[in-house]
C-alpha cells in the first residue's frame, strides 16, 4: 500500500460556485486533506499550476474561461514535466461532452452531487499514482516485461504509459492505431498488449482479430481499455478473443489486479 496518506496530497480545485468550492473543500477536509488551493477560473488555475504544481487537480467541466478538457491539455502542452492527476465533478451526462475528458486520462469522473465514497476512491488512485507499489508476479520479472500501448490519443498513451511505469513495467513501447501497433508486433516480442478501441486506420477490434486469426497468437494477453458503451460493440470485441476490458477512466489498482490475473494465472 501507498506510504503517503490524504493529507500529503496538495490539492487543486477548479470552480466557478464559491458555495460548491466550500462544500468540497469540506468533503476532502473529512478526508484528511488540507493542503487545497482554491481557483475560480481556468486562467487562474493554470497561475497557481505554474508557481505551485499540485498532486491533483479536481475541477468543474465547464469554467468561465475554458472547459476541463482544455485546462488539461493547456498544462500538458505548457508543462509536460509536471506529473499532475485530475479528477472532473460534474453534473453533465453527454458521453460526446465527456470523451475528451475521459481520453485525457482523469483518474475519476464524479457527478454533482457525488457520493462521499466515490470521493475516497479517488483520493486512494492518487495516491496509488504518486507512491505507486511496485507489481510483484510469479511467472515472470516486472523490470523484464515488454508492452506495447496503442491508442490514438497521445494525452491517453502518456497516461496509461505514466501508470504501467510507476508498477515497475520499464520497456513500453506505443503506437497511434493497430496499424502502427501491426509494424511493432511484427519487429518485437511483447508480454502484453493493452489497446485502446477506437482509432483510425485500424482500430482495437480488428487488432485483436488480427493477432488471434492472420497471426494465429492466442498466447498473449491483450487489454482494452476504452470509454465505448455500446454492449453490442463490447460483446464482439470479446468475442475477438480479447484478455480483458476495462473503461475509462481507470484506477491503478484496478490495472494491478489485472495483471495479476492475465499474467499470473
Amino acid at each position: 500500500m501507498a506510504l503517503l496518506t490524504a493529507n500529503d496530497l496538495s490539492i487543486l480545485l477548479v470552480e466557478p460556485s464559491a458555495m460548491q468550492l466550500k462544500l468540497i473543500m469540506r468533503h476532502l477536509n473529512e478526508e484528511g486533506v488540507h493542503k487545497i488551493d482554491g481557483a475560480s477560473s481556468g486562467k487562474e488555475a493554470l497561475e497557481l499550476i505554474s508557481k505551485y504544481p499540485p498532486d491533483l487537480v479536481i475541477t468543474a467541466m465547464y469554467l468561465p474561461d475554458m472547459t476541463a478538457n482544455e485546462l488539461i491539455e493547456t498544462v500538458l502542452h505548457e508543462h509536460p514535466q509536471l506529473n499532475v492527476s485530475y479528477m472532473l465533478i460534474s453534473s453533465e451526462k453527454g458521453h460526446a461532452a465527456l470523451e475528451p475528458v475521459r481520453q485525457a486520462g482523469v483518474i475519476a469522473i464524479l457527478p454533482k452531487p457525488f457520493d462521499h465514497k466515490d470521493l475516497q476512491r479517488a483520493i486512494r488512485a492518487t495516491l496509488d499514482i504518486i507512491d505507486p507499489e511496485e507489481i510483484a508476479l510469479e511467472s515472470y520479472d516486472v523490470s523484464e516485461l515488454s508492452l506495447l500501448v496503442v491508442d490514438d490519443s497521445l494525452t491517453s498513451r502518456n497516461h496509461i504509459m505514466r501508470i504501467f511505469s510507476t508498477m515497475g513495467i520499464q520497456h513500453i513501447d506505443d503506437a497511434e492505431n493497430g496499424r502502427l501497433a501491426l509494424d511493432k508486433i511484427n519487429q518485437n516480442h511483447y508480454d502484453l498488449i493493452v489497446t485502446d478501441l477506437n482509432m483510425p486506420e485500424m482500430d482495437g477490434h480488428e487488432l485483436v482479430q488480427y493477432i488471434r486469426n492472420d497471426m494465429g497468437n492466442e498466447a498473449i494477453p491483450i487489454m482494452i481499455l476504452t470509454t465505448e458503451n455500446n454492449e453490442a460493440r463490447l460483446g464482439q470485441v470479446e468475442q475477438a478473443g480479447v484478455s480483458a476490458i476495462l473503461n475509462k477512466p481507470f484506477e491503478p489498482n484496478t490495472i494491478r489486479e489485472m495483471l495479476f490475473r492475465l499474467l499470473d494465472s
